[in-house]
């Protein structure tokens, strides 16, 4: 019970620093192009965690078939759900300009934004509590791969929902839900993943990592690369390497 607490504060914080990012995206007017290029250092930070904690991790647990069939799967299961989310007004729900639809133009776009972020968050949360499973620390490349990448995603999203028009109410009121969804998401994720044998641990791991990859790809290096073009990359390989020392200190 202590370690599953521990995930769910570990949880929490990482989920905080979406209450950060929303602060600074929605009270303060930073430059776009400084947005974008701190979203690619969060995906660079995202992918490192992802290949050298969670799915190397999930490979030593259980092989390479649970590995390829989790990820698959967890690819699958965020496309799918992001193809409805898109549909219904959370297409753009990261972006920082003037993408996002409001309420009057898109009715239910606000549900669809909020079931989106929740879609993104979810993931990452269940890998920081999986992380203390087998009685080591949690991994403290992992906790700062999430806070790292969150900031810049609730401080794009931020910016993107107050040129639709939703008021801060609505803005903040959804990223405190969030947090405490991340908190208690990571705490299942010590709790019901530490009950799994280690081929079934390895493959609900690799899904979580399908799936945020799957958002990496789908969500944050568009908005990245739409703002910082060609610095992208650099800049998402230097989070890559910071993520990389962390996880080998």
């Amino acid at each position: 019970m202590e370690e599953a607490l521990v995930a769910g504060g570990w949880g929490l914080l990482a989920g905080a620093a979406l209450l950060i990012g929303a602060f600074v995206g929605y009270d303060l007017r930073v430059p776009a192009r400084a947005v974008a290029l701190v979203m690619a250092f969060g995906s660079g930070v995202l992918i490192s965690a992802i290949s050298f904690d969670l799915v190397a991790d999930a490979d030593e647990r259980g092989g390479l078939t649970p590995v390829l069939l989790g990820a698959l799967a967890g690819a699958v299961l965020y496309t799918g759900a992001n193809v409805l989310l898109a549909r219904r007004g959370a297409r753009h729900r990261k972006r920082s300009g003037g993408q996002q639809p409001s309420e009057a133009e898109r009715p239910g776009s606000g549900n669809a934004i909020a079931l989106g972020a929740l879609l993104d968050g979810i993931p990452e949360s269940v890998v920081i509590g999986a992380s203390l499973i087998g009685g080591g620390g949690v991994s403290a490349a992992t906790v700062a791969a999430v806070f790292i990448s969150n900031v810049p995603e609730g401080l794009s999203s931020s910016a993107g929902m107050r040129r639709s028009g939703r008021d801060r109410r609505y803005v903040f009121g959804l990223w405190s839900g969030i947090t405490v969804i991340s908190g208690m998401s990571a705490l299942l994720g010590r709790t019901v993943l530490g009950t799994m044998p280690d081929a079934a641990l390895a493959a609900v791991s690799a899904l979580a990592a399908g799936a945020i990859l799957s958002m990496i790809a789908d969500t944050m290096i568009p908005e990245a690369f739409e703002r910082a073009h060609l610095l992208t990359g650099l800049v998402t390989v230097l989070g890559f390497l910071v993520a990389f020392a962390l996880s080998q200190s």
